[in-house]
């Protein structure tokens, strides 16, 4: 069998099973971010070190925009404000990238855009860090959940095509 079409075969059954996971449970989980975590998982190259390349910056973009936009509840600005409270914040982001750990600047950035995304579209209130920590958490685990999907889907892929040859 040839690579895309074990990929397709393993990263359609694993789809099914992702929506299932977030949307027929009541984990809270959000399809978006998963599909954005395992897109994320092959754009770091795959395998366990693009798993930890991806999950890292995660991290590092979750962390930094949620305290960027508790800076914007608690400051609650105008537009300028708070372009300008991004702004600083996102180049916080990429300066992150001077640390090897942090170098893979398109993860964080999925990061960074899930959790606005988020908090943003679901009302969290911004000046409260006691609602805004379970909100990034969520975004997340579905993102982890999502490069962990990838990861399964490609060795799901691998043992197909090994199959065939």
């Amino acid at each position: 069998m040839s690579l895309i079409n074990a990929l397709a075969i393993s990263i359609g059954v694993l789809a099914a099973v992702a929506t299932w996971l977030c949307l027929g449970t009541t984990f809270g989980l959000q399809v978006w971010a998963l599909f954005i975590g395992w897109g994320s998982f092959y754009h770091t190259g795959g395998e366990v070190s693009g798993l930890g390349k991806s999950v890292v910056n995660h991290v590092w973009g979750v962390v930094v925009a949620t305290i960027a936009l508790f800076i914007v509840g608690t400051v609650a600005g105008d537009v300028i404000v708070t372009s300008i409270i991004v702004g600083v914040s996102v180049v916080a982001l990429v300066l992150g990238a001077h640390l090897p750990l942090l170098a893979t600047i398109p993860a964080a950035v999925y990061g960074y855009a899930s959790t606005a995304a988020f908090m943003l579209l679901t009302g969290v209130a911004l000046a409260d860090m006691a609602a805004m920590i379970p909100a990034a958490v969520t975004v997340l685990a579905s993102l982890v959940i999502g490069n962990l999907f990838g990861l399964v889907s490609q060795k799901v892929a691998g043992a197909l095509t090994a199959k065939a040859a």
